[in-house]
């Protein structure tokens, strides 16, 4: 596939990976449909493109479309999701909804029945939106309690009706998979309360609906909760003041940002999931970006392979 010039092709972390990819050449998800619920930036962006790349057709979708952005401090928009797929030679289709809305959800599902017949294939659950209401360095007694309920609100509450409305399509095909992206592949605490309790239950729910999957005899069916390591996405580029081209000279700022990933990492990491015949066998539990690299063989981008494992591994030796 030949690509052509885009706004994103000026540095921007969040442009389509290169055409080298193995996957990008095979399309192992041709003829499958995906929907990605928070696919407006991060990793639910690259997540996207790469199932886009991988041959699936996706539904992209998100609060901030072109002429309405929900984050005003961001400037990506699940329409260039879907143009950037489109522009590599994928189908992809970009929908403004808001997932804590029930009857918008409901919608979305509607609409993806309609057009697709009813085929759902792939699930990824990446809402999120909680950057600016999370508090750290608090106590929870000190923290805004209104805070912290948007926060499940948008980042929990909204995996669960989404999951509520989209895996009936899934069940009754027999066949599927949910994806859940949280932060973190242990039960270690995450530093602030609000912030723990997404990313956890994240892993929970997965690991809920595989319970459910096996309950209801459907092994066609798995759930996978998936993380990246260190990930070096729009907002921390502009954090650190770098981009992906400068990204190294980031770890004067922190000094782990060596060991940093972009958000293909986790989106190739997907698509050996849902291309992996026997992806059952992983399903209800939690896996890294780094541990699901070497399974399958897969680098970022770049041609690297971070291992934010090793990392974490040697800090708690004392590294």
């Amino acid at each position: 596939m030949t690509a052509r010039r885009a706004p994103w092709d000026k540095g921007a972390t969040s442009r389509p990976p290169n055409e080298g990819w193995p996957l990008a050449t095979t399309r192992p998800l041709r003829g499958q449909v995906a929907l990605v619920a928070g696919a407006t930036r991060g990793a639910g962006r690259a997540i996207a493109v790469s199932l886009g790349l991988a041959g699936a057709t996706v539904y992209a979708t998100g609060r901030s479309v072109r002429g309405h952005l929900a984050t005003k401090s961001r400037p990506e928009t699940v329409t260039e999701t879907a143009a950037m797929i489109r522009a590599y030679g994928g189908t992809a289709h970009a929908l403004r909804v808001d997932h804590t809305v029930e009857r918008e959800v409901r919608r979305l599902i509607d609409r993806l029945r309609r057009e697709q017949r009813g085929r759902l294939d792939i699930l990824v659950n990446d809402i999120w939106g909680g950057d600016e209401l999370t508090e750290w360095a608090k106590p929870p007694w000190t923290m805004d309690y209104r805070l912290g309920r948007t926060m499940l609100e948008r980042a929990v509450f909204s995996h669960l009706v989404t999951s509520r409305y989209a895996v009936p399509l899934m069940v009754e095909r027999k066949r599927g998979l949910l994806i859940e992206v949280t932060d973190g592949d242990t039960l270690d605490y995450r530093g602030s309360i609000y912030y723990d309790l997404v990313k956890t239950s994240a892993i929970r729910i997965a690991r809920i609906y595989h319970e459910e999957f096996e309950e209801a005899h459907l092994p066609g069916l798995s759930a996978v909760a998936v993380t990246p390591g260190f990930l070096r996405s729009e907002s921390m580029l502009e954090q650190f003041g770098v981009t992906e081209e400068t990204w190294r000279e980031g770890t004067v700022a922190h000094r782990h940002f060596y060991a940093s990933e972009t958000p293909y990492l986790l989106g190739r990491a997907v698509v050996a999931l849902a291309a992996d015949p026997k992806v059952h066998r992983k399903s209800g539990k939690v896996y890294g970006s780094w541990t699901l690299a070497k399974e399958y063989r897969f680098n970022d981008r770049d041609g690297s392979r971070p291992d934010w494992g090793q990392v974490v591994a040697e800090e708690d030796r004392g590294g």
